[in-house]
């Protein structure tokens, strides 16, 4: 029993002296920058192995804690940025919609009209004024698929922005509760360890 004790205990000492080396080493630079993913993985590999878990420093967990909440508040600014992009499309759109509508509403009168008529004074062919009002139309046609091209872009864009955010939340959540986990796995296997040494 001793014996296993003294062992445990020199293996402890041992990944507790192998973290320090290690983290004296390593770059920090690698939880300062790049994506969530990467920093993870950074995390990971320069964590402490104990049995088949993985003992993460609190600072560093601390550290990834924070780039993702900073993350999450980036995430959070572009969305309603976005949100206000939209919400200004929105409003062009129904811009033109009314216009063409109004558009639309002349020409039904015009086809009412006679053959020829004055028009600000000038007489004008009924056929001219149509040409002259489907080319408005057409024009107008195209802004409106235009603006509801760049509508359908920022719907795409806000969709992205919430799986990427989700994503991330999701992966932080489960990533706590691995650490979560391994820390009350290793308290327990401690106070296995010192109630063993005490009997």
């Amino acid at each position: 029993m001793n014996k296993t004790i003294l062992l445990v205990l020199i293996a402890t000492s041992f990944f507790i002296n192998s973290g320090h080396a290690q983290e004296n080493t390593a770059e920090t630079g690698s939880l300062n920058s790049g994506t969530i993913s990467s920093q993870f993985d950074y995390l990971n590999s320069i964590s402490n192995n104990f049995q088949e878990y993985k003992v993460v420093k609190k600072t560093n967990l601390d550290k990834i804690k924070s780039n993702v909440i900073d993350s999450l508040h980036v995430f959070k600014k572009e969305l309603i940025d976005i949100h206000v992009t939209v919400k200004d499309q929105q409003a062009k759109i129904n811009q033109l919609e009314e216009e063409i509508n109004n558009t639309q509403a002349e020409l039904e009168a015009a086809n009412k009209a006679r053959d020829s008529f004055f028009f600000f004074g000038l007489p004008i062919h009924k056929s001219a004024y149509n040409s002259i009002m489907w080319t408005i139309v057409t024009g107008l046609l195209a802004a409106f698929l235009f603006f509801l091209y760049k509508y359908s872009k920022s719907h795409k864009v806000i969709t992205l922005a919430r799986k990427n955010l989700e994503e991330t939340v999701e992966e932080f959540e489960q990533h706590r509760k691995n650490t979560l986990d391994r820390e009350r796995k290793l308290k327990r296997e401690l106070v296995d360890a010192i109630n063993g040494k005490i009997s």
